[in-house]
């Protein structure tokens, strides 16, 4: 059901990487605690990027000051964006992506507060970037398990595969066309073509159509490097190597909003199948009940309610014909 990969169009690959060509693009809201620890090993990285950017959501707590009190342990040169509004996790890495293009970053890396950079991993990513220009690289869990991410999404369905092969090959590889704003490390020529992340998802999609897109344009590629770990405990139902997380009422809202704008990104890369992206849509909904009896044990009539909000304004924004996708930021 999954697209096909397109050519890769790509420009010959740089010969080497600098790891002062690397930003790393942080987004926090009010969890100054998990921030000073991601900064922290940032501090412990060898090498470390040229740039960090930490793009504030509008916190309440002290998250100005610890980035205030980490410069200098940070090690590389810290941009403090501090939005007026919270713009959610697609809003902030938009914003994030933005800075990092206008810094002049070659390699671009986005991850929320909740995790840790390993020491080695920017030097683990620089491996891969003479051969792919979208790279994911893998991060434990919490509990120091093996996180499994789905990185194969099925187009028309407009849904991540869910038994694409968690193991690697001699390879140390898989290509993917999907995307994690947790670890996704790209190229500013990727970023030139298709754009800044949409903010208007504000959370829950909004990297899997980027990594969609990026997919599009260039190989992409999931590598077996672990690079990152995930500092804050969620609360899963475990099957083994997948993992079901735990969500809230506001996820499943926008879960089920978003896929109006789903909708027009295919439609507009020809890649819109109604029927079957109908098909899953019912399974997005039938995946949240899931989740609400399996991981959180319990049906609310506010998740019931959520549910049903998010599919009622996603058909309202799939009907919107005045609605575009993000603009290239380059032409041609």
């Amino acid at each position: 059901m999954s697209e096909p990969l397109a050519p890769a169009p790509d420009a010959a690959p740089p010969a080497s990487f600098d790891p002062a060509s690397a930003t790393i693009v942080v987004v926090t809201y009010n969890r100054s605690t998990l921030l000073k620890a991601l900064l922290e090993s940032i501090g412990r990285m060898d090498p470390k990027p040229g740039h960090v950017v930490v793009v504030d959501n509008a916190s309440s707590d002290d998250t100005g000051a610890v980035v205030e009190s980490m410069r200098e342990a940070v090690g590389s040169e810290v941009v403090y964006r501090r939005l007026d509004e919270n713009t959610g996790g697609s809003g902030g890495f938009s914003e994030g992506m933005r800075v990092a293009y206008e810094l002049g970053s070659e390699w671009i890396w986005l991850m929320d507060d909740d995790v840790e950079v390993l020491p080695d991993g920017l030097a683990r990513m620089g491996v891969w970037t003479p051969r792919f220009r979208s790279i994911q690289g893998r991060r434990y869990d919490y509990d120091g398990s093996e996180f499994y991410w789905q990185y194969r999404v099925s187009v028309a369905l407009g849904i991540p595969i869910p038994f694409a092969p968690a193991g690697f090959d001699a390879s140390g590889y898989r290509e993917m066309n999907s995307g994690c704003f947790e670890g996704m490390f790209i190229h500013r020529d990727v970023v030139a073509r298709i754009g800044l992340p949409d903010p208007r998802f504000f959370i829950y999609w909004d990297d899997t159509i980027y990594g969609w897109l990026a997919s599009r344009v260039t190989r992409s590629a999931i590598v077996n490097e672990f690079v990152l770990r995930r500092t804050r405990e969620i609360k899963q139902w475990d099957m083994g190597i997948r993992h079901f997380n735990a969500s809230s009422d506001m996820y499943r809202y926008y879960i089920l909003r978003n896929r109006g704008i789903m909708k027009h990104y295919y439609a507009a890369h020809g890649a819109y199948r109604p029927v079957l992206f109908a098909i899953g849509t019912a399974a997005t909904f039938a995946k949240e009940i899931l989740r609400l009896v399996f991981v959180e044990r319990k049906i609310t009539r506010q998740g019931w309610t959520n549910l049903w909000r998010g599919v009622r304004d996603a058909r309202a924004i799939a009907r919107d014909e005045s609605w575009r996708p993000m603009p290239a930021l380059i032409e041609g």
